[in-house]
């Protein structure tokens, strides 16, 4: 299991046998997302579950590098942490 996908699982309360939903549209999520990616330019901290967020591959391919969906992504992906509190 990558580094960030344990960091998501351990902050939002998943285990390896759980249905994680995309946070978009509540399907199974199939990728661990970097909402802002270090490698294109964004965030240089390490992974932190601020800036990881569940996402199907749909919507991965349809939300994931769009510059302007950022903060959009950031809005749900904080809703879903404060759920997970």
């Amino acid at each position: 299991m990558k580094k960030h996908t344990k960091i998501y699982m351990t902050a939002m309360g998943y285990d390896i046998h759980d249905f994680i939903p995309c946070e978009v549209c509540d399907t199974q999520a199939q990728d661990i997302h970097h909402i802002e990616a270090r490698g294109m330019g964004g965030s240089k901290d390490k992974d932190v579950i601020e800036n990881l967020m569940a996402l199907c591959r749909k919507c991965h391919i349809e939300f994931g590098d769009i510059t302007d969906l950022k903060p959009y992504l950031k809005e749900i992906h904080s809703l879903r942490m404060k759920h997970h509190e």
